[in-house]
């Protein structure tokens, strides 16, 4: 089977309780403003990728009949960088705090991770060796 989607992945959208509260963080923890905004969203770029924060009230729109669910962890988004202690550095400057990390995972690479205010985890992964 031929894998027909072209790399890279082009957006996520991202639910969150407090749009306000959710731009600070990420601009705290990408390090960059948002490319758009409006009442209800808010967009990063993030590489090639478009990371957009959507306020709850707006979800039903975009996903019905699909019911929103709950508030959770169900997923972990990864981002790659090339050397994770300044990074670490850099969140601890912005006073975001880790959930975890860094430390070495068994499959070789070292992470870092962090939670946005919606409960989003976001993970910092460096290539080992």
């Amino acid at each position: 089977m031929i894998n027909s989607f072209p790399p890279p992945l082009f957006a996520i959208t991202l639910f969150t309780d407090d749009l306000a509260l959710s731009i600070d963080f990420y601009t705290r923890f990408l390090g960059v403003n948002p490319v758009f905004g409006d009442d209800v969203s808010s967009v990063f770029k993030v590489g090639e990728t478009l990371i957009n924060l959507l306020q709850n009230a707006a979800v039903p729109e975009l996903i019905d009949p699909a019911p929103m669910a709950p508030a959770g962890a169900r997923a972990v988004y990864s981002l790659y960088v090339p050397e994770i202690s300044a990074h670490a550095e850099r969140l601890h400057a912005a006073g975001l705090a880790l959930l975890n990390g860094p430390m070495d995972r068994p499959w070789g690479i070292r992470t870092l991770s962090v939670s946005d205010p919606s409960g989003h985890i976001w993970e910092l992964a460096q290539r080992l060796g």
